[in-house]
């Protein structure tokens, strides 16, 4: 490549940036990728745990997430990739039940015989919903109720849309919950059994591969670099300013989280699309991780659905990819959604570990504080775009009203929902149509 080539800046370095550089990269255009933070995967992004990378938020992949494979596959890197069962469970009414498999349900005692299979058929059906359109009128909780009845609502959905969503949780639409119950239920083994995959070295390990695939092609990622402003030229968008410099650009693909795009280019749109940009709310997400001296369970992903419990699970990471990995730790995952000016978002690493103490406690009797050899705290301030009733009404166009100018974030994933996957497939989506467009200038 060369410097009269056209030259696209991408801002934000998580996966959907990535995969945008990748793709531009792969067809000859010339990339610069810009990420404010000190290394790349955004949400994605990953800590040390005995010299080896882990996820500071939890992470997998189903294997039905076919953007993310493919890539894989396009790296040479499918060795690297881990299919295991796991094992499911909820917590309810002072009590653990698995649910991994169908006969898991069958034995279900919270709910009755009849409910059991109302619980089972509903999965099913969520499957076979063919046009999610027809879901978008309805909030989660109408679509559930008639699809369950009310018991299997009260004892299975509204503790966990409660749990994540909190106040916002009437006002999430039918259309995101279907999707979670089509990839959980179409993510499945032989036997009925959940089945996720890993990447050997954890998410940071393919994000390094990806960065080195970009600048081996001539594409160059910029860390601790963030974006200020969008430069205008004869109305057109021709650069990023960052501290002290302006890197010029042919077209820009953003993938923050909208209302950070909004201040990005807030003196050249109308007021309208800047309310427009800032009109879908996010959740922030508080995560703790703490390294044990020994399991909490033999579970991997537990559901809590107990109102009064603060963490709408309890992913015990150890469960899923060996505790051999991480030097004979046990790593466990205590996260909580929540809105920016809860006060549990501004506690510090101590206060929010003596907080969570006492109900792993009463969850766990055996537990005691000598169990934890170490714990950290990380923060997100939009981790989840809250996916209202006719939600396909507010999502922005990849394509902004200025010209140059490309959206591509997790709150443009629709009916999907954010994730690795999702976001390979909008990045790489939103570089064909760049590439399209520069074609034709």
């Amino acid at each position: 490549m060369n410097d009269s080539e056209p030259h696209v800046v991408i801002i934000g370095a998580g996966f959907c940036g990535l995969a945008a550089a990748f793709e531009l990269v792969t067809q000859g255009i010339r990339v610069t990728v810009l990420e404010q933070d000190r290394d790349v995967g955004g949400l994605a992004g990953s800590f040390d745990v005995a010299g080896v990378q882990l996820e500071k938020f939890y992470h997998h992949w189903f294997t039905n997430d076919v953007h993310i494979m493919q890539l894989i596959d396009e790296l040479r890197l499918h060795d690297r990739l881990l299919l295991r069962p796991t094992r499911t469970g909820v917590y309810y009414a002072n009590n653990f039940f698995n649910l991994s498999t169908p006969l898991d349900l069958m034995r279900f005692k919270p709910l009755s015989i009849l409910n059991r299979i109302r619980l089972g058929l509903l999965a099913l059906r969520a499957r076979r919903v063919s046009r999610w359109q027809e879901l978008e009128s309805l909030t989660a909780a109408q679509w559930l109720k008639s699809l369950g009845g009310d018991e299997v609502y009260r004892v299975v959905w509204q503790p966990l849309l409660q749990g994540k969503f909190g106040t916002a949780a009437e006002d999430i639409s039918a259309v995101w919950f279907w999707n979670k119950l089509k990839l959980r239920g179409g993510s499945r083994g032989k036997g009925g059994e959940e089945q996720l995959a890993y990447f050997q070295g954890g998410f940071s390990a393919l994000a390094m591969r990806m960065v080195d695939f970009i600048e081996k092609h001539g594409g160059t990622v910029r860390t601790h670099t963030p974006a200020k402003r969008i430069q205008m030229e004869n109305g057109n968008v021709c650069g990023v300013v960052i501290d002290g410099e302006t890197v010029n650009a042919d077209a820009v693909i953003a993938t923050p989280a909208l209302p950070i795009i909004a201040d990005l280019i807030k003196f050249c749109v109308s007021e309208d699309y800047l309310q427009s940009l800032k009109r879908i709310r996010y959740l922030a997400n508080i995560c703790m991780v703490l390294e044990l001296d020994r399991r909490l369970s033999e579970t991997y992903w537990l559901n809590v659905n107990d109102p009064n419990f603060p963490f709408v699970g309890i992913i015990e990471h150890t469960n899923f990819e060996p505790r051999t990995t991480y030097g004979g730790k046990n790593i466990v995952y205590l996260s909580k959604y929540l809105p920016e000016d809860n006060r549990l978002f501004r506690m510090s690493a101590e206060e929010f570990f003596n907080y969570a103490v006492p109900y792993l406690q009463r969850m766990f009797p055996n537990f005691t504080q000598s169990w934890v050899l170490q714990y950290h705290l990380w923060r997100a301030r939009y981790s989840q775009p809250v996916v209202e009733r006719h939600y396909s009404r507010l999502v922005p166009d990849r394509c902004s009203p200025l010209p140059g100018l490309y959206l591509a974030t997790m709150a443009q994933i629709y009916p999907e929902d954010r994730g690795t996957n999702y976001a390979v497939r909008e990045g790489r989506r939103t570089a064909e149509v760049v590439v399209k467009a520069l074609k034709s200038a």
